[in-house]
């Protein structure tokens, strides 16, 4: 029988970090591996750390190779990939796009690049080490302003767009996972507004019982996934385990 295992991709981040910690707590995992663009300063025992440039398409696959030889059943994968301001290629400060004269290819690549691209390199070398015969979740932090429904505010071109795109991407996935990988269940998760370095910026008008700590989100997140079926997905969910309109 295969050993069960859980794997965290950004795992450096506030909500990756805290993937791993409650991962590992949970003791329903022979093996917890933490994934990151540098090394961590504050290992936890048990972890097993690896460092994977994502934009390197070849460290992502070799990883993955490393993994499946491991002979584990990777159950839970959490991607938490992604960006909402930051710097671009230029070293150029981004922030989203409040008017359409706003726009910048420079920007929009940055956007998409984070948000889109990489996960999508993920999800193309994850699928074929986590199907099998046992259930597995995949899934990746989108966020609501991803949903073309549910956007009433427009703005915030780039992250909008590139979360959009990182949901069809999951949404095709799912169609070919239901004839290729069956056991697992794609997953698009709104954490909310969670304290986080992403959040900062943007925190001056959250209701303060909107503002959640990232123990919270994760707990949220790791309790919903459990009841998720293949066979219903892809989900793209919020904090509260509820539907979110594609």
């Amino acid at each position: 029988m295969l050993k069960s295992a859980a794997l965290v991709i950004g795992a450096s981040g506030g909500i990756g970090e805290e993937c791993v910690k409650q991962l590992l707590n949970s003791g329903h995992y022979s093996q917890v591996y933490a994934v990151s663009r540098s090394s961590t300063d504050n290992p936890l025992r048990g972890v097993e750390y690896r460092v994977v440039q994502s934009e390197d398409e070849t460290q992502v696959g070799e990883l993955c190779n490393e993994l499946k030889a491991q002979n584990l059943h990777f159950s839970t994968v959490i991607c938490c990939i992604g960006a909402l301001h930051g710097t671009n290629q230029y070293n150029q400060s981004i922030m989203p796009e409040k008017r359409l004269e706003d726009i910048n290819p420079e920007n929009l690549n940055f956007y998409f690049q984070t948000n889109t691209i990489l996960p999508a390199i993920w999800l193309k070398h994850l699928v074929p080490i986590m199907k099998g015969s046992e259930p597995a979740k995949l899934v990746f932090f989108s966020a609501r302003v991803g949903s073309i429904n549910d956007n009433l505010l427009g703005g915030w071109y780039g992250y909008r767009a590139s979360k959009s795109a990182l949901n069809m991407l999951l949404k095709s996935a799912q169609v070919e996972c239901q004839r290729r990988a069956k056991n697992i269940s794609l997953v698009s998760y709104h954490p909310g507004t969670v304290d986080t370095e992403l959040s900062r910026p943007f925190q001056a008008n959250v209701p303060n019982d909107k503002l959640f700590s990232r123990e919270f989100t994760v707990s949220q997140l790791l309790q919903f996934v459990t009841n998720l079926l293949a066979e219903d997905g892809p989900h793209y969910i919020d904090w509260q385990g509820k539907t979110i309109p594609w």
